[in-house]
């Protein structure tokens, strides 16, 4: 039998350690930290104050905002001198696309448009080690070859490899990458933006949707442009890698 001065002391003890492993056990207050993805936008509009407006009232402010390198008639508005101050003023991410062909088909075809690529990104100073997205729409023909033109050329420059269009299964994008990544060592340095199809919907950035592009496993995802055309404002709706934002304008 335990004397009655060490039942209390035993007592004393074990409550001591309890409230030590409360202690212990607690989640210490974190720091604030980026999320892992964020929310953007891109569009062929000219963005200037009015249209921001649309886009902050309706829908809330991009982190990121994918423009045009050089006017495409009839297609999309060049990013101008103006447009990257506003954005920057602003703390906006630019995302650089380039749409300047409709065959993605041959290596030297690719390395023509790159090099006209990376003329617009010097031309307009966009600093070393930003991603340049070649888009390559889902009505283009493709192959490997283009993609290899496209990367080699851009890699061979100051500026990071992207590509933009429509990764999922069973498109001919899709097989020409999976063809394209065999003539490649290492294609860690590549970033992919996915534009789904069927599409989820344009949302406000408060209603974008989890993070879920559905491509092969062989297609890292960056950018995720989940909704396009929207009604309100002329914009898509992207989500974004917090870790690539450093490697966008």
């Amino acid at each position: 039998m335990i004397p009655m001065f060490g039942l209390l002391f035993v007592l004393f003890l074990g409550a001591c350690s309890s409230s030590s492993r409360e202690e212990n056990n607690s989640t210490p207050d974190q720091p604030d930290t980026m999320p892992e993805y964020v929310w953007g936008v891109d569009s062929a509009s000219i963005v200037e104050e009015d249209f921001y407006a649309c886009i902050r009232d309706n829908f809330g402010e991009p982190a990121a905002f994918g423009r045009y390198l050089g006017t495409k008639e009839g297609v999309s508005f060049g990013l101008s001198s103006e447009e990257v101050a506003f954005l920057h003023e602003r703390d906006i991410k630019i995302i650089p696309i380039y749409n300047h062909f409709t065959d993605a088909r041959g290596y030297e075809n690719a390395v023509a448009e790159a090099e006209v690529a990376i003329a617009y990104a010097q031309e307009i100073g966009i600093p070393e080690g930003v991603y340049i997205y070649a888009d390559i729409e889902p009505s283009y023909p493709v192959d490997s070859a283009f993609l290899l033109g496209w990367y080699e050329t851009i890699k061979a420059s100051s500026y990071n490899v992207g590509y933009y269009g429509i990764f999922a299964p069973g498109e001919n994008l899709s097989a020409a990458y999976e063809e394209f990544l065999t003539n490649i060592e290492d294609p860690s340095g590549i970033s992919i933006w996915h534009s789904s199809s069927p599409y989820i919907g344009v949302t406000s950035k408060q209603n974008a949707p989890e993070f879920q592009p559905e491509v092969p496993e062989f297609v890292p995802v960056q950018i995720w442009q989940y909704g396009i055309d929207a009604e309100t404002c002329n914009i898509d709706t992207n989500l974004i890698q917090s870790s690539l934002l450093d490697s966008l304008w």
